[in-house]
């Protein structure tokens, strides 16, 4: 995961009437501009635009009025992302009066461990977004004991904190130090842990302390010291579902995927909660192991996708039931989240994918932690994922140091999956068993779409990008077939609509046929992506002109016959042949 270092600070509820001077410094003038408002939290925040400004213009703006970073912002107009920096806010249909949602993505996760005197020890992870009044909540339903809160002051260089004080509001730097007082009389030890801090809480042995054996049969020797004034500790609460969905019972998941869940089954058990991540626009749970230590997999229910009803972002409901991303359907995400990890096959006789994409299943859950309507627990069907530890994201450093073979093979992947949202933010940075560097791509929800109209890849800008594909990734790329991965999608379960299947068939038409012809990487994503919003991109002219072509109730093969010859025309164009 990666870290933005990013202070954030409460937001005044803004007046919703424009004010006559707001960024009068700007130099707007009033009759090519137009006001709009940013929707954040709680809170309405009026600004001026101009129409002719471009969407990095307009973050730019934010930063200066707000203090946002600009690649920490995602923005969100009538249901559709404003992801193309390089379009106008006109092109989007941004007009006077519009809301536009601001997304922000934050931080990451914080690890704090605390210990007792009486040996016990426990440890969370508390997102950097939260506040001081969240840290005291995670003890608290850790150890009964510390569960007045009046009892618990947190100090930072001599300053009583307030419970709404955000934590990466205090730690900005790697020496900040959190004084956490327990029932007055803790001891505070704190040390750096790489770019994180650890905070140890020593607290004093209870009064009076008996010890109970407590748990089930798996579970019948785990001791606990309670206090006589405090209940003892009940069992692992089990008011909770984990189950993968299996469509064709003649399918049998790999161990990997029994492996994963059976270890985000253990978490759940033992009473260790999902922890939403602050970033993204849909609700993005990180499930934890049985010792509540590390993370084991991520879960994205469908219901929480954007503009789904359940969206914890408070982004609208998708009036029509399109997705963020033109091409794709609210609550097929899930769904798009395992065909990526089914269709990375493995090149030779590897296990892992020829991308690298993490294990991935479909699967069904229930838990309070969730974003339940009315509080209500309700069991949601969603995608989870193998969590992988990295160092960040591409996003945190320049390209020029990835190789050459990873950016390829997730430039593989992106044009045969028409992938509509790859940006470096969604590409992690991990390590090999030889500590070389391995970029692992996430979030494929927006893959696979009814059309290449939102097709975006960030690597299209890198110069890995230029250069030709190895006779490894060549030989890889003349193995595809879409026709076969169609078929093993509906044995598995999708049974894709046919705007979906006919896209995959044509991105896989266009890997094909540009790498026969040399060309790279660069060279292939630049037909598949537009240059602007409103200038379709050559794959599209292609397609256009194949329907052109052919006459109503034409068949899919006899479409994708003519779609063929007129993109070997295009391409042998190109290659001046």
């Amino acid at each position: 995961m990666s870290s933005a270092g990013l202070a954030v600070v409460p937001v005044r509820n803004e007046p919703l009437i424009p004010p006559d001077h707001m960024n009068p410094e700007l130099g707007l003038c009033e009759n090519e501009s137009i006001w709009i408002y940013l929707a954040l939290s709680e809170s309405m925040i009026p600004m001026r635009v101009l129409e002719s400004d471009s969407i990095e213009c307009l973050k730019l703006r934010i930063q200066t009025f707000k203090g946002f970073v600009v690649k920490n912002q995602k923005l969100v107009c009538g249901g559709r992302e404003l992801a193309r920096s390089n379009s106008l806010v006109r092109d989007y249909g941004v007009n006077d009066g519009n809301v536009l949602h601001l997304v922000l993505r934050l931080s990451d996760l914080q690890v704090i461990h605390v210990k007792t005197t009486a040996g016990k020890e426990f440890t969370f992870h508390v997102e950097r977004g939260r506040d001081v009044g969240y840290v005291k909540e995670q003890i608290a339903k850790r150890e009964k004991g510390f569960s007045d809160f009046d009892d618990h002051e947190v100090v930072c260089d001599g300053e009583r904190l307030e419970d709404q004080r955000l934590i990466d509001d205090l730690c900005t730097h790697n020496s900040a130090v959190l004084h956490l007082l327990v029932r007055k009389s803790a001891k505070v030890r704190v040390k750096p842990v790489a770019k994180n801090f650890e905070l140890s809480i020593v607290a004093p042995e209870l009064k009076r302390k008996l010890e109970y054996d407590l748990g089930d049969e798996e579970n019948s020797c785990r001791r606990y010291e309670v206090d006589r004034e405090v209940e003892p500790r009940k069992p692992p609460d089990r008011d909770f579902v984990l189950e993968p969905v299996i469509v064709n019972p003649k399918f049998e998941l790999p161990s990997i995927i029994v492996d994963m869940i059976n270890c985000t089954f253990d978490g759940l058990y033992k009473g260790n909660f999902p922890i939403r991540s602050v970033e993204g626009t849909g609700g993005v749970y990180f499930m934890q192991d049985s010792l509540g230590q590390k993370f084991v997999s991520v879960f994205k229910p469908i219901d929480e996708e954007p503009l789904a009803v359940n969206n914890p972002r408070k982004l609208p409901v998708s009036p029509d039931g399109e997705g963020l991303k033109k091409g794709t359907r609210v609550g097929e995400g899930a769904f798009r989240e395992v065909a990526a990890y089914i269709l990375d096959h493995p090149k030779g006789c590897e296990e892992k994918g020829f991308a690298g994409v993490l294990p991935t299943a479909l699967v069904k859950c229930l838990h309070t932690g969730f974003n339940n309507p009315d509080d209500l627990a309700i069991v949601k069907i969603g995608s989870l994922q193998m969590f992988v530890e990295n160092n960040g994201s591409c996003e945190d450093m320049g390209p020029g140091s990835f190789p050459v073979e990873q950016v390829h093979k997730i430039s593989v992947l992106d044009i045969r999956l028409a992938n509509a949202d790859r940006h470096a933010g969604n590409i992690l940075l991990s390590k090999d068993e030889d500590g070389q560097t391995v970029l692992v791509p996430i979030d494929h929800g927006y893959c696979l779409p009814e059309s290449f109209e939102d097709c975006t890849f960030d690597w299209l800008y890198w110069p890995q990008a230029r250069q030709s594909y190895s006779p490894e990734t060549l030989e890889y790329i003349k193995s595809l077939d879409a026709e076969e991965d169609i078929s093993l999608l509906k044995f598995l379960g999708w049974d894709m609509p046919p705007e979906c299947a006919r896209t995959l068939r044509i991105s896989t038409m266009l890997l094909k046929k540009g790498a026969e012809r040399g060309f790279t990487p660069h060279a292939i994503g630049s037909i598949m992506c537009r240059e602007n919003l409103k200038e379709e991109s050559p794959i599209e002219q292609m397609v256009q002109e194949a329907q052109d072509s052919v006459l109503p109730g034409t068949s899919e093969a006899a479409f994708l016959e003519t779609l063929s010859q007129i993109m070997d025309r295009h391409l042998d164009e190109i290659t001046g042949l």
